[in-house]
């Protein structure tokens, strides 16, 4: 049997394309990732070759959709309250990585020199509506 497999995400991070991959099979979906090893091996050439790509048999590809829009992108606290932008107030808040502080840098080169993975990064998240950038406190 021939099996044609559709992209239907890319991620940054294989991390994140594995938990959509586990939610996802645990609904019975077939999930292929791609380029998930290459980015784990070299993170900095994930937005060069698109992230890694989450790929279903084409035929469940309607249902996987369906199943990953049903799961809720943005950030919430550790009670599982939304959080809110201290700028507009909007719930559209993502959580992503950086490396702009010293220390981080630091891990982040000592990470590239000795191929250790996880690097040390910040944590920050991001408006989506008025991309403020900031730390939970």
């Amino acid at each position: 049997m021939n099996h044609i497999f559709k992209t239907i995400a890319r991620f940054q991070y294989s991390s994140e394309a594995q938990i959509i991959k586990g939610r996802l099979e645990a609904e019975g979906i077939e999930v292929f990732l791609s380029d998930n090893l290459t980015i784990d091996t070299d993170p900095l050439v994930s937005n060069a070759i698109g992230g890694v790509k989450l790929k279903v048999l084409t035929e469940q590809s309607e249902d996987a959709l369906e199943i990953l829009n049903s799961i809720r992108k943005y950030s919430i606290d550790d009670e599982g309250n939304s959080i809110n932008c201290p700028n507009c107030n909007s719930e559209k808040i993502e959580l992503f990585s950086t490396i702009k502080d010293a220390k981080s840098l630091i891990w982040f080169i000592f990470g590239v020199l000795f191929s250790s993975l996880p690097f040390y990064t910040r944590h920050k998240y991001r408006c989506e509506a008025c991309q403020t950038e900031f730390d939970l406190k």
